[in-house]
């Protein structure tokens, strides 16, 4: 089963896809467009043309996860674009968004680690 942490790296296609792909063309596609390793443990997200659907690969250490899922209608309205990228990075709570139909973009969270400032009559 595949578990989203705050820790993990996910990765999202800007570019669609062809659907028909499967778990090796998927790895080939982390590979030649988004310069990466598809065995590095992160999460890959694709859409499809008619972004009505979605995949994720990943891989636990033992073998591939290949998820996908299809709304029974609509489309998913938030995609992720970069013109100088061919993917961009989410963190777990956007990802988790964008699986809802929602846009990542759109929310507010606090972050994921911020420093904890100490006043000087804490200190003693």
């Amino acid at each position: 089963m595949i578990q989203l942490a705050a820790q993990m790296r996910i990765l999202v296609a800007v570019a669609p896809i062809d659907f028909r792909c499967g778990i090796d063309g998927l790895a080939r596609l982390c590979r030649d467009q988004l310069n990466s390793d598809p065995f590095c443990g992160a999460l890959f997200v694709f859409r499809n043309r008619r972004a009505s659907a979605i995949k994720i690969l990943g891989y636990d250490g033992q073998g591939f996860w290949l998820c996908q899922k299809r709304l029974s209608s609509g489309r998913f309205g938030f995609w992720p674009t970069a013109a100088s990228a061919h993917g961009k990075a989410l963190d777990a709570t956007e990802l988790q968004v964008l699986l809802r139909g929602g846009d990542p973009g759109a929310i507010r969270t606090a972050p994921l680690w911020r420093p904890l400032e100490i006043g000087a009559s804490a200190m003693g």
